[in-house]
């Protein structure tokens, strides 16, 4: 199917994967230093060493951040969206580690036409998984996106 997908082109069951994507020190690095974060479980690796995880975590919004860029990479509401409407019911499920391997899953929970015609609001259930498969972080992020006549008018 052609991108982006429009209100019309989604329905619920379809289910969409981003290509994957390494976190990085320097990732951390620069989370940390533009949202002042630097908690010493991410930014201090002796510290770190001494945890639960026995190394550094990344932080848990870079990887919902993530989340959002990794779902531009499918393409999918490319040019189509007009509005994140919520981060719901989010959950960090697990740690992530500098040098995981992450994806991206999207579910179409549900699609509904708006009052205005012009629109609808697509519910959809994101998973963040790591190179293992393991469910790292998940939630609803639900969105706004355009119909197919008023993308082309």
């Amino acid at each position: 199917m052609p991108f982006p997908h429009y209100l019309e082109d989604l329905e619920a069951g379809q289910r969409f994967t981003s290509p994957g994507r390494t976190i990085t020190e320097a990732d951390v690095m620069s989370f940390a230093s533009w949202t002042n974060d630097n908690n010493q479980v991410h930014t201090d690796v002796e510290f770190a060493n001494r945890t639960r995880y026995g190394q550094r975590i990344v932080h848990g919004m870079l990887g919902t951040s993530l989340c959002l860029g990794l779902i531009a990479r499918t393409g999918v509401f490319e040019g189509s969206a007009v509005a994140l409407l919520g981060i719901d019911g989010w959950r960090f499920a697990a740690p992530i580690f500098i040098g995981d391997t992450v994806t991206c899953t999207v579910e179409i929970l549900s699609t509904r036409l708006t009052s205005k015609g012009t629109t609808g609001i697509v519910e959809r259930q994101v998973t963040l998984t790591n190179q293992r498969g393991e469910t790292v972080q998940e939630g609803r992020m639900d969105l706004m996106v355009l119909t197919r006549a008023a993308a082309l008018a």
